[in-house]
């Protein structure tokens, strides 16, 4: 019996073994399974953005060719700045044989908006390790850190796996449409006539109205759309894009939540 008794002990740690193992594997395959039903949620939202994106891309890529782009060099433009208005701005300064220096302060006026984006988004996803959160400042965009926001605020975590299947699409889709543009401008459509470059305003639209319970929100809408405007008649563009940005801010800055007249969410 004794001799029974210690063989069946190492029997026993070896049960506790096989069950942890079996433990770890579960939780892994969880893990992965969730990681890929975060993906393709990410990537339902962003078919929106990319349907409306789409005439846009393809109207870079005809511009930038007809602005003395190559066809590598507009594909390359839109992989490495990926910002729509900034490269619009940036060809049309290109074409107009301006100063470098001048070419890049009025990009990053246009993308100074960012700067904002980047501090909210970063407690957001201040959990993943460097080289996410990298990636994902370099894929952030206007929709991008809108619904990533809302979802925070909804209590859910911003996870990298749902973030890249947000941002991933609409970056693949807009590099590969700025070089078919660039490629096939000349049978482009007049994007004006078909009413589809109205697509973006009104998903645009549709993300600033869903933070409407949030404080503060009809002031801050009201203080940056007037500023923006003010601003475009005035200085012009596209400095009215962050003078806009930047108005709403400050009066967030300075005023209680109490006066937008509806409560804070718990």
């Amino acid at each position: 019996m004794r001799g029974f008794k210690v063989l069946e002990r190492p029997l026993l740690v070896q049960k506790d073994e096989r069950r942890s193992k079996e433990w770890l594997m579960s939780a892994e395959a969880i893990s992965e399974n969730r990681a890929k039903s975060d993906l393709w949620h990410g990537v339902r939202l962003s078919l929106p953005v990319v349907v409306a994106a789409a005439p846009f891309g393809l109207l870079f890529g005809a511009l930038a060719v007809d602005n003395g782009f190559s066809v590598l060099e507009a594909f390359l433009m839109s992989a490495m700045v990926f910002g729509g208005a900034s490269q619009m701005v940036g060809i049309e300064l290109f074409g107009q044989h301006v100063a470098p220096w001048l070419i890049v302060l009025s990009i990053f006026a246009v993308n100074f908006r960012h700067v904002l984006y980047s501090a909210g988004i970063g407690r957001r996803i201040a959990h993943w390790p460097l080289m996410q959160q990298a990636v994902g400042y370099f894929i952030l965009t206007d929709p991008q850190f809108a619904v990533a926001e809302r979802k925070a605020e909804a209590g859910e975590t911003v996870g990298f796996a749902w973030y890249m299947g947000l941002g991933l699409p609409v970056y693949v889709f807009w590099v590969t449409e700025s070089a078919l543009g660039a490629v096939f401008g000349k049978l482009i459509p007049n994007t004006h006539a078909l009413g589809i470059d109205f697509l973006l305003p009104i998903y645009f639209l549709g993300l600033v109205m869903s933070f409407r319970k949030r404080p503060l929100w009809l002031p801050v809408v009201v203080a940056s759309a007037a500023a923006s405007i003010i601003a475009y008649k005035t200085v012009g563009s596209p400095w009215h894009v962050s003078i806009g940005a930047v108005a709403g801010v400050l009066l967030a800055v300075i005023l209680p939540p109490h006066h937008s007249g509806v409560e804070a969410r718990p």
